[in-house]
């Protein structure tokens, strides 16, 4: 168990220091295709409900997605924290305005807004960051397990979205870890291996 700890602790130092080295206008070039080529999937076509997530300044930009999503009458949940149990839910909004810092210094919905229910029916995708993804579709992020919880109980499509030299043959992975359905890169559609 310490040994996988470590080496994953060794894979997102390493993976943070060269997210933070991209170049802005390139990561924007890759934003802007990663997105698009999502809007452009049966994915998202069939999906009444989006769980995005608010991203920070070195992840990929997903706003332009929420953004069209709500153009096109689609419901948008964002997700926050509730850091004494590392569980999250995700809150609807009609507008990005409704997101405010929170937990972590991220973006997040206002506690009044609705929640999403995970028993619901309704085709949903949730859109999935990481610092790292492998070709099986298992994430590294932070190391705080809120998106392992939360997707152990999710049933719709998880989608993986990341810069395409962030995804490697292969990480270290304990029982918890989940793996995405597919992953968006800004060279196209990943899937799983």
């Amino acid at each position: 168990m310490y040994e996988i700890k470590k080496k994953k602790n060794d894979i997102r130092e390493k993976y943070k220091g060269l997210r933070a080295a991209l170049d802005r206008d390139r990561k924007a070039e890759m934003d802007e295709k990663i997105c698009n080529t999502f809007i452009g999937l049966a994915t998202y076509r069939y999906a009444s409900t989006l769980l995005m997530y608010a991203p920070k300044s070195d992840e990929v930009n997903v706003f332009p997605i929420a953004e069209r999503a709500l153009r096109d009458g689609k419901k948008v949940a964002f997700p926050r924290c509730i850091p004494d149990t590392h569980d999250m839910n995700y809150h609807f909004v009609t507008s990005l305005d409704q997101l405010e810092k929170g937990t972590y210094g991220l973006l997040e919905p206002t506690a009044d807004l609705p929640v999403y229910d995970l028993a619901s029916p309704e085709p949903a995708a949730c859109i999935v960051p990481a610092l790292v993804y492998d070709k099986k579709g298992y994430r590294l992020g932070y190391g705080k397990g809120y998106y392992d919880r939360y997707l152990g109980q999710f049933c719709g499509s998880k989608v993986g979205m990341i810069y395409s030299e962030f995804v490697i043959d292969t990480l270290p992975r304990g029982r918890f870890d989940l793996c995405v359905d597919f992953i968006v890169t800004e060279k196209g559609l990943k899937v799983k291996q």
